[in-house]
C-alpha cells in the first residue's frame, strides 16, 4: 500500500493530470477532425462580412476577423489539416496509454497489469475520441468548434509538414476546383455511394432510387439544359386584344405566355390565363383592350443558373414559369418549374395529352398525317418530289420556316404543291406532334409558294 509520504505519490498526480490533458486534447483533434471538411470559404466570408457590419468595437472586430482568416488557411488545404489532427489524435491516444501504464507501475501492479491497463486506457480513449461527443460536435456546428480551436489546430498543422505533403499529393491530381466545389463533389459521391448500397438491398424501390439520384444530380444540371428555347417559345404582341388572346391560349393549351414588343428581346411582361378569363368574364366589352393591360412583372433568371436553386427560388418567389436570360442580356429561352420537376419525377403528362405516333398515315387520296419530326425525306418519297430544303430536317421545321414562327394548332403553309396543316398537340409543353400533309395536285414555283405562305400565315394571324 502507498502512503501518503511516498515521494511517489506526486509523480503519480502529475502523470495523471497529463494523461487528463491529453485525453481532452485528443477530444479537440477528434472534434476539429470532423468540422474541418465542413466549413466552406463561402461561410468564412459571409462571417468576415456579418462581423464588419456589428455594432462590436473596433478591437473585438479586429480580433475576430483575425481568427477567422486563422481558420481559411486551416481550410484552404482541408486535407493537411484533417490529416494533422488525426495524427495527433493517435498520438495523443498511445500517450495516454503509456502514462497509465506508468502510473500502474509506480503504485506496484504486476508488470502483466501495467501492460493490460495501459492497453485498454488507450483503446477506451481511443473508441470515444471517433464514436461519442467530439465527432457529432464538429459535424452539427463545423464553424464554430474551428473558430474556437482554431490557433491550437494551427500549431499542430505547423508541427506536422508531412501531413501537408499528402493533401498536395491527393489534390494535384485533380481538376482546380473551389473549396466549396471540391467539398460539395465528396458530399454527392458519398451519397450516390450509399444509394447504390441501398438498391442493392433488394428492399429498396427502383424507381425512388432513380429519383434519389436524380435528386443529387439537379445542382450539376444547369437552367439551359431544360429550358424551352426562344425559337420554341409562344409569345403576344403587347397591343393584340384580349379576345384573340384567349383564341390563342385555346389552341395552343397554354396558360401563361410572355408578352413582347418589337422582338422577343424586348420583353414586357407575362400574360396569365386567369387573368385574361377574370377580365372578360363580366365585361364582353374588355375583349378589345389590349393584352398588356393585363402583364405581370416576369421572373428572370441567368441560364447558368443550376436547377435545385432554380427550383427552390420558384417556390419562394411562387412563381411557376421564369424567362431564361443569356449572358448578354438577350432572351435564351423559358422554363417552368413541371421542367424541373420534371428532373426528378420524369415527364409529367395530363389528361389532354397525347401520345406521338412515331410513322407516317395515309388517311386518302394525296393525304397522309406525318410525326412533326418525321423527316424531310419521308414527304420526298411519299410524294415523289424534291424539297430542296438544307436548312431544315424535319416536318416540323418544314412548317416553322415556312411561317416564320412557332405553329400552333391549326396553322397551315403551301410550299412544292403541298399544303401542311398543325392538326395535333402532344406533352406537357403542347408542341405539335402531327402535321397533316396534302397534295394540291400541282406544282407551283418558289415565288407563288412563299406568296402563299404569306398569305396563309396573315390569314392564320387574323384569325387569332
Amino acid at each position: 500500500m502507498v502512503s501518503l509520504s511516498d515521494p511517489t505519490i506526486p509523480i503519480v498526480v502529475v502523470l495523471a493530470l497529463v494523461a487528463l490533458l491529453l485525453v481532452w486534447f485528443s477530444l479537440v483533434m477528434a472534434s476539429t477532425e470532423g468540422a474541418v471538411s465542413r466549413v466552406t470559404r463561402s461561410s468564412l466570408n459571409n462571417l468576415i462580412l456579418d462581423v464588419q457590419t456589428s455594432s462590436d468595437s473596433q478591437f473585438t472586430k479586429m480580433k475576430q476577423i483575425g481568427r477567422i482568416h486563422r481558420v481559411q488557411r486551416l481550410v484552404a488545404d482541408r486535407f493537411a489539416t484533417s490529416g494533422s489532427c488525426a495524427f495527433f489524435r493517435i498520438v495523443c491516444n498511445i500517450l495516454d496509454g503509456v502514462l497509465v501504464a506508468s502510473i500502474a507501475d509506480a503504485l506496484g501492479a504486476p508488470l502483466w497489469l501495467t501492460l493490460l491497463v495501459g492497453l485498454l486506457f488507450a483503446l477506451v480513449v481511443g473508441v470515444v475520441s471517433i464514436l461519442v461527443r467530439p465527432r457529432s460536435t464538429g459535424a452539427s456546428k463545423p464553424l464554430q468548434i474551428m473558430l474556437r480551436h482554431a490557433k491550437v489546430v494551427s500549431i499542430v498543422v505547423f508541427l506536422t509538414p508531412f501531413a501537408r505533403v499528402n493533401g498536395i499529393g491527393r489534390g494535384s491530381g485533380k481538376a482546380e476546383l473551389s473549396d466549396d466545389e471540391e467539398l460539395e463533389k465528396i458530399h454527392l459521391e458519398q451519397g450516390r455511394a450509399m444509394i447504390d448500397r441501398l438498391v442493392e438491398t433488394n428492399d429498396f424501390d427502383p424507381e425512388i432510387s432513380e429519383m434519389l439520384r436524380n435528386v443529387l444530380t439537379l445542382s450539376e444540371t444547369l437552367t439551359r439544359e431544360i429550358m424551352v428555347p426562344r425559337t420554341d417559345m409562344i409569345c403576344i404582341g403587347r397591343n393584340e386584344p384580349l379576345g384573340s388572346v384567349l383564341k390563342m391560349f385555346s389552341r395552343s393549351g397554354f396558360s401563361r405566355v410572355p408578352i413582347i414588343g418589337d422582338s422577343v428581346d424586348d420583353l414586357v411582361g407575362m400574360a396569365y390565363l386567369k387573368d385574361a378569363v377574370r377580365a372578360v368574364a363580366f365585361n364582353p366589352a374588355a375583349t378589345d383592350r389590349p393584352v398588356e393591360s393585363i402583364s405581370r412583372d416576369p421572373l428572370l433568371v441567368p441560364e447558368s443558373k443550376p436547377v435545385d436553386d432554380l427550383f427552390h427560388q420558384m417556390q419562394r418567389q411562387r412563381q411557376h414559369v421564369a424567362i431564361v436570360v443569356d449572358e448578354y442580356g438577350g432572351i435564351a429561352g423559358l422554363v417552368t418549374i413541371e421542367d424541373a420537376l420534371e428532373q426528378i419525377v420524369g415527364e409529367l403528362e395530363d389528361e389532354h395529352d397525347r401520345t406521338q405516333k412515331s410513322e407516317p398515315e395515309r388517311i386518302g387520296e394525296g393525304r397522309w398525317r406525318f410525326p412533326a419530326r418525321a423527316s424531310i425525306a419521308d414527304i420526298e418519297e411519299i410524294f415523289e418530289i424534291d424539297l430542296d430544303e438544307d436548312d431544315v430536317d424535319t416536318v416540323y421545321g418544314l412548317l416553322t420556316k415556312m411561317l416564320g414562327r412557332v405553329p400552333l394548332v391549326g396553322s397551315s403553309a403551301v410550299t412544292h404543291g403541298l399544303k401542311l396543316t398543325a392538326v395535333d398537340s402532344a406533352g406537357r409543353r403542347k408542341k405539335v406532334s402531327t402535321i397533316l400533309v396534302e397534295s394540291l395536285g400541282s406544282v407551283v414555283d418558289k415565288d407563288s409558294t412563299k406568296d402563299s405562305s404569306k398569305s396563309d400565315h396573315q390569314d392564320d394571324a387574323d384569325d387569332e
